[in-house]
């Protein structure tokens, strides 16, 4: 198939992706409609008549969505992110190729959770405010040096390795938590492999840097927080069902957690992405996090640098000209994949 007569339909559409994928295109020159719309079961009509579309982590790929797609014809779902948990992937499995971008920069992940840790230590976000305020008091700005600090990291893939070589700069202790640890770059770095209940206890700064799993959706939760030291910071820049929000602000009420630095939420795809600025917030429990002074939210930005939307492209155009030229795919995940067999959509998965 010629790249050209390769038809792609882009769901979710912001300004920042047409601009990327418009340039990174050049080199590929497939035939790209960009939809504002998200995908779910009321926009999938838009997919008819085109083999292969590109949705975003906040689009809806369930059950019903996967099959009105394999109905119209779809082969290819190319995934512009890494995570997959809002893909039915047994639905998807031999019907319809799902493929994603693994990694596309760790860097911009972990520099942004440690940008909210610092933040929310040394108090910037409210200083800022209160000068521009003519507002000069330190009261209640105090904050804590990080070296000495215990930091533990669930996750050490590519983003928590990046995240823990960044905090052991400061001068911290890292203990680390991962079902398939790296004892060689945990031995060269000098970083401590524990269990999670031993994590829990000792870390003053707890990093997440884990997928969203059957394991570990809400694995932070009221019996975690509480094996956790008081005033313990909590840092979440992976998935947001990895929390339980209810426990998360009872914790935080109670003084358990200090401060709560979230760049993803439980039920972030109903608010996240868009400008909700002249509506009043319905979820109740986002807007008691916002309302904390000490708690840091933001709307899933830490992918977003320039150098992570050019690798998403590049990235994800690659895996659609795998299908255009009937290559293996690279980066096909499916149930069987997942499950640890082989893919049947794709022998090499």
């Amino acid at each position: 198939m010629n790249p050209k007569d390769t038809k792609v339909a882009f769901f979710d559409a912001k300004e920042y992706d047409v601009r990327s994928f418009e340039e990174t295109n050049k080199n590929y020159g497939f035939d790209i409609t960009f939809i504002a719309d998200k995908l779910n079961e009321k926009t999938a009509w838009y997919a008819e008549g085109f083999p292969v579309i590109c949705p975003f982590v906040s689009d809806d790929l369930s059950g019903p969505v996967i099959k009105k797609l394999v109905d119209m014809g779809v082969k290819l779902i190319a995934l512009r992110c890494a995570g997959y948990n809002n893909v039915d992937l047994r639905e998807a499995c031999g019907k319809i190729t799902v493929v994603r971008v693994p990694a596309y920069s760790p860097y911009a992940v972990a520099e942004h959770a440690v940008a909210m840790l610092l933040t929310l230590n040394r108090k910037t976000h409210r200083a800022y405010l209160r000068v521009r305020d003519n507002n000069f008091l330190l009261n209640g700005l105090l904050g804590f040096d990080m070296r000495g600090k215990t930091v533990g990291v669930i996750g050490t893939g590519r983003i928590g390795k990046v995240f823990m070589t960044i905090m052991k700069g400061f001068g911290t202790e890292i203990l680390a938590y991962d079902m398939y640890p790296d004892y060689n770059f945990a031995t060269q770095n000098g970083i401590t492999y524990v269990g999670l209940d031993e994590l829990y206890a000792r870390s003053d700064i707890i990093s997440l840097h884990c997928p969203l799993t059957e394991e570990t959706t809400r694995l932070i939760n009221r019996n975690s927080l509480a094996k956790m030291k008081k005033g313990v910071f909590l840092v979440n820049t992976s998935r947001g069902k990895l929390v339980e929000t209810s426990a998360l602000i009872d914790a935080l009420k109670s003084g358990k957690v200090a401060a709560a630095a979230l760049d993803v939420y439980e039920e972030e795809n109903a608010y996240f992405f868009e400008d909700h600025s002249n509506v009043v917030v319905q979820d109740d429990e986002l807007a008691r996090l916002i309302s904390f002074n000490n708690v840091l939210v933001t709307s899933h930005q830490a992918f977003f640098t320039r150098e992570a939307l050019a690798n998403i492209a590049r990235t994800t155009l690659d895996n659609i000209m795998e299908f255009a030229t009937g290559k293996p795919y690279t980066n096909n995940i499916c149930a069987d994949c997942v499950g640890g067999g082989t893919c049947a959509s794709n022998p090499k998965g």
